[in-house]
């Protein structure tokens, strides 16, 4: 049974009330998990980087967002025509505790701490964290829904390799472990704004066995939500979003 929305949900501390550069550390100055009855919506942060074959750092995403966040002016969207934080409770969850010395172990926890989170609210949306979470959220994901679910990936590279120097997950493998798993649905998931131009015929032929539909970003900049509408013949339930469109 569907559980009714939150009526009269707590929100982001006014900058007019309390200034930008004080008081709650969380995602857009939402309140803390702990502090509303029932939650819609929960922030969590996933810090971690140990999949990252170059350049780490992402460790300090979820840091570094809820920071940025404290700009937000959460009032009324016009292309929506609503007011997100006044017709569900939105709050912050806080991290997910991971391992910085161990990929294994790190998964495990990320799946665990996103499981026991979903039991508890309606949804998440989730701070990385480097591109091998992914895998462990889709496993949560595929728990609380009882199976596979649709996918769209945005992003400017596949992330479908098969290993880094023999290491199967890494921020670049998640999608073919994710396949392999069986975690989204063949004619319901896609990759959004791949822009890497190296995508030779091997690469398409991978693709065409991983079951994924792929649009380049060079065509899809003024087409996506039509593409998206059309191709998505199914309730729409993970996004994983991390691609830069100019």
């Amino acid at each position: 049974m569907k559980k009714e929305r939150n009526k009269n949900p707590i929100q982001p501390v006014s900058g007019t009330k309390v200034p930008r550069f004080a008081g709650p550390s969380t995602f857009a100055r939402l309140p803390e998990l702990r502090d509303v009855e029932s939650c819609d919506v929960a922030i969590v942060g996933i810090p971690f980087d140990a999949g990252t074959s170059y350049r780490p750092g992402a460790r300090f995403g979820p840091m570094s967002i809820r920071q940025a966040s404290r700009h937000l002016r959460t009032n009324y969207h016009p292309s929506y025509d609503v007011e997100p934080f006044k017709v569900q409770q939105v709050a912050d969850a806080g991290d997910i505790t991971c391992n910085p010395f161990s990929i294994d172990e790190s998964i495990k926890q990320i799946e665990t701490g996103a499981t026991d989170l979903l039991n508890k609210v309606g949804g998440i949306i989730s701070l990385g964290g480097d591109h091998t979470i992914a895998v462990p959220l889709l496993r949560a994901i595929n728990k609380k829904c009882n199976g596979p679910v649709a996918l769209v990936h945005f992003d400017a590279h596949l992330d479908t390799w098969d290993t880094y120097f023999g290491a199967p997950y890494t921020h670049g493998t998640p999608f073919r472990r994710a396949r392999e798993e069986g975690l989204f649905l063949d004619d319901a998931s896609m990759h959004v704004g791949i822009r890497v131009l190296f995508i030779v015929e091997m690469i398409l032929k991978m693709m065409k066995n991983l079951v994924l539909k792929l649009f380049i970003v060079m065509s899809f900049k003024h087409t996506v939500q039509i593409k998206l509408q059309k191709e998505l013949k199914k309730e729409l339930v993970t996004i994983h979003f991390i691609c830069l469109l100019i």
